[in-house]
């Protein structure tokens, strides 16, 4: 197992898995992303050492993995289930346009009871579709404000707890010559993220009510209002704006030592530490303090029913997520646990405990609205139009409330 998990722990979790015998062999398909930021530590390798130690306890199962980039394996799913070639599970970013087209099996027929009860309840709920889950959570992330503790300690500045505060901070490393006091990347790459962790700590969101979506409440305009007025209106999120900033070109500024603030997630942690920055993470501020709420994030494991290997795929799933497996692979990969079982093992841990402040927020986060089939929609206007909000021209009240049309069409049109 990638990351040191013993043989004997192997075995040990492979005995409480079922083994397939007198039965057809069977060939189970797994199409999957790739977490690695090199060969050494790629998906590929992690897949085939977990397949390698299923399949010697179950002869008559074969699992075939296929890994591709973030880029292309939702497109290659897509293509695959469009041309009827459907996988038997597949492990991507989005999962509501196949539950509710009744591609996917629901997570109750093929998993196990103890594991569909494991998964942490903030995630298991964001893989429901109308209260019925279809996606499992196979890795998640919260976000954290990073500050750079070199230039805060040449200015002078401890850490903000609300927003007047990071403002006073990023005014102060403007004034030091700090390239991107606040770096705010609401460039389309994933402006949908940036945006909701500071709707968030406005006291607002996305979807504030179950049936519909809130982007131009009240809180959301003067969320936006305050970010275009007292931060990007006073030069304090550096030369690009943030309408063409990308998350990406944020965090290797950040790594280059240019960026005072911004939010982060734990990958951010080991890209700024080979590059010998030193800093530090906090909740995001809020309006009067640290904000109550968090954003979480999670990529989904879903099962097809095309082939109908639920049994099979159960069985192979209940491995994948046994606590040994879950942890291992968070550790590999600096991303937070699906289930109680795996967090429960890492909280506290010297080993883990870079992870921890990430974890602490788990509980206290909040995902986008990803199993409506109509979010995939809305998440790309968001990522298209919200740069304009903060521009010097902009409108936070216009652009939310063209936002809303169109998410309201969208939903609409999707029924529901």
């Amino acid at each position: 197992m990638v990351a040191g998990v013993s043989l004997l722990g192997i075995a040990a979790v492979l005995a409480g898995c079922g083994v397939t015998s007198g039965a057809e062999d069977v060939t189970l398909r797994l199409v999957a992303a790739d977490y690695g930021d090199s060969g050494a530590n790629s998906s590929e390798k992690y897949w085939d050492q977990l397949v390698e130690a299923y399949e010697k306890a179950h002869p008559g199962v074969t699992v075939d993995v296929s890994v591709y980039s973030w880029n292309d394996v939702d497109a290659k799913v897509k293509k695959m289930v469009d041309s009827g070639d459907a996988p038997d599970m597949a492990q991507i970013g989005a999962y509501a346009d196949y539950a509710a087209a009744d591609k996917l099996y629901q997570v109750g027929d093929v998993v196990s009871i103890p594991v569909e009860a494991d998964f942490v309840s903030q995630l298991a709920d964001a893989g429901k579709v109308r209260g019925v889950q279809y996606g499992m959570p196979f890795a998640s992330s919260t976000r954290l404000l990073f500050y750079n503790k070199t230039l805060f300690a040449k200015a002078g500045l401890t850490p903000p707890t609300t927003w007047a505060e990071l403002a006073e901070d990023a005014q102060a490393l403007k004034a030091q010559g700090v390239k991107y006091p606040y770096a705010l990347p609401l460039g389309p790459e994933e402006a949908q993220a940036e945006t909701m962790q500071w709707l968030l700590s406005g006291g607002g969101g996305y979807a504030q009510t179950a049936g519909g979506y809130d982007l131009d409440s009240t809180e959301n305009v003067d969320t936006f209002d305050w970010l275009k007025n007292d931060l990007v209106g006073k030069g304090l999120t550096g030369p690009v704006a943030p309408g063409k900033l990308n998350r990406a070109d944020a965090f290797t500024a950040f790594t280059a030592g240019d960026v005072g603030m911004l939010n982060g997630h734990p990958s951010l942690m080991k890209a700024a530490e080979k590059k010998g920055v030193k800093f530090g993470m906090v909740p995001m501020p809020g309006v009067n303090g640290p904000a109550k709420v968090s954003m979480g994030v999670a990529d989904w494991m879903t099962a097809f029913k095309q082939n109908g290997h639920a049994d099979e795929i159960g069985d192979f799933l209940d491995f994948v997520y046994s606590e040994d497996n879950v942890v291992d692979f968070s550790r590999e990969y600096d991303l937070l646990p699906v289930t109680n079982s795996a967090s429960q093992a890492m909280t506290g841990t010297k080993e883990d405990a870079d992870l921890q402040p990430f974890l602490d927020q788990l509980t206290l986060s909040q995902l986008p609205p990803v199993g409506r089939t109509s979010w995939a929609g809305v998440s790309a206007a968001i990522k298209k139009r919200i740069g304009q909000a903060v521009t010097a021209d902009g409108s936070p009240a216009e652009v939310l409330d063209q936002l809303q049309t169109t998410a309201t069409a969208l939903a609409n049109s999707s029924g529901e």
